[in-house]
């Protein structure tokens, strides 16, 4: 559909250019969606550290949308250790060839697959120097449990020939796969293959209305966004009422009689998550902040750095303690429009970042420890900003701005983020 406005020239490789004076409606018609772009860009900038959960998802990674109902794989790694169900007394093994084999028991059998080694940590083997067992798995078993034979048994002697033992294995005992090892004619080895788990969460329409003649300013053409009070107010409002369903929102659909339409509601990450760790705040140690780094770094193949959004009771005790060359507060490092405190430990670093969210929502003891490099955010529709003029349309002698997005968040690898449940008396 050509142009009428005479005013709006084509360029020389396609583009357009205004002449005249560069009105909202004349950017609409050479460049639908700049002003759009211009707002979901910039709306980072107002008070950051309000709404650090939405603050991050706007700067790190989002996706779009084609519907309301977002649907979403999440990959977790395979099991790394099984328990024995049963305890080994010292039953004889069976001959196979030269290679005596015995049956252990365990709670996740199919973990283990044939030619795996197998660590028993807290049982000792034979040989010289003693070290912990070592297990060869040699095939699992149609009836359950798994067909070992022991690298470095106990050696004995009956009528003069030798004889494998395999030592008192407790129940209850951890059995940790180790690497695989093949002959050297071995082409393929047990196939393995991670099956991503299928979930998913609804995007909600959250809006604000302001009723100013403020379309001109949200474009930030002059001087950015140049909010006054009663807008940025505005702003500030919207985004922490997103921050809030984007953290504790139950996920929801239902049909409003009223409205005569379907209203879809979010699920926050906090119930996503599937740990969580305990502090008792009153007593809180620096060895308390070790084994949280622990939990948070270990036995999730997540990021070395994450961010440990919390509360106020939360923050406090972690600046009540007094750190050592174990676990460091190196200063202040901003990022993403954000200031952190990083407290270091050998495990990894946490970004700390105090949330009055979590206060205003019951939570002010508690924190959610978030890697970045898995939280995405599903866009349905883009952060927007629509001009509705109210007084053409006889309702009020004012012009009103309505801002726009529906929105949603995930746990892309939910084993990578934990929950910190706060104890006070």
């Amino acid at each position: 559909m050509e142009e009428n406005n005479s005013n709006i020239v084509a360029g020389t490789a396609g583009g357009r250019h205004v002449g005249g004076v560069a009105t909202t409606e004349k950017y609409e018609q050479a460049a639908p969606g700049l002003l759009k772009n211009s707002i979901d860009r910039r709306i980072v900038k107002v008070r950051p550290m309000s709404t650090p959960i939405d603050q991050l998802t706007r700067c790190a990674h989002t996706r779009g949308a084609t519907a309301m109902t977002v649907e979403y794989y999440s990959v977790d790694t395979k099991l790394t250790e099984a328990r024995l169900t049963e305890a080994y007394e010292g039953t004889p093994g069976i001959d196979r060839g030269g290679l005596t084999s015995f049956r252990l028991k365990t709670d996740h059998d199919n973990i283990f697959d044939v030619s795996e080694t197998v660590l028993v940590p807290e049982v000792t083997g034979g040989g010289s120097p003693a070290g912990p067992l070592v297990l060869y798995v040699l095939s699992r078993s149609d009836e359950g449990g798994l067909e070992v034979t022991p690298l470095n048994g106990k050696v004995s002697v009956s009528m003069g020939e030798e004889y494998v033992e395999l030592p008192h294995i407790p129940a209850g005992s951890r059995l940790v796969r180790m690497g695989r090892a093949a002959t050297e004619l071995d082409v393929q080895t047990a196939q393995f293959s991670a099956l991503p788990r299928k979930a998913s969460n609804n995007c909600q329409i959250f809006k604000m209305q302001v009723e100013q003649s403020t379309l001109a300013k949200i474009a930030g053409k002059e001087v950015g966004w140049n909010f006054s009070d009663q807008e940025e107010a505005a702003i500030i409002d919207m985004r922490l009422g997103m921050e809030k369903s984007f953290l504790f929102g139950q996920r929801a659909k239902i049909y409003d009689t009223l409205k005569k339409e379907y209203v879809y509601f979010t699920g926050g990450i906090w119930g996503q998550a599937p740990r969580s760790v305990e502090l008792d705040l009153d007593s809180l140690t620096e060895s308390d902040l070790v084994g949280l780094c622990s939990k948070a770094f270990t036995g999730n193949n997540g990021s070395r750095r994450k961010i440990l959004v919390a509360g106020t009771a939360l923050v406090e005790a972690l600046s009540r303690l007094q750190y050592s060359k174990v676990v460091t507060s190196a200063g202040t490092r901003v990022k993403w429009g954000i200031e952190f405190k990083e407290i270091v430990s050998n495990f990894g670093t946490l970004y700390v970042v105090h949330s009055e969210v979590f206060d205003q929502c019951g939570h002010a003891s508690d924190g959610f420890v978030i890697d970045p490099n898995y939280l995405t955010k599903f866009v349905h529709v883009p952060f927007s900003a629509e001009k509705l003029d109210l007084r053409a349309s006889g309702q009020r002698n004012t012009d009103a701005v309505v801002l726009t997005e529906a929105s949603c968040l995930v746990l892309r690898y939910p084993a990578a983020h934990i929950r910190v449940l706060g104890k006070t008396a």
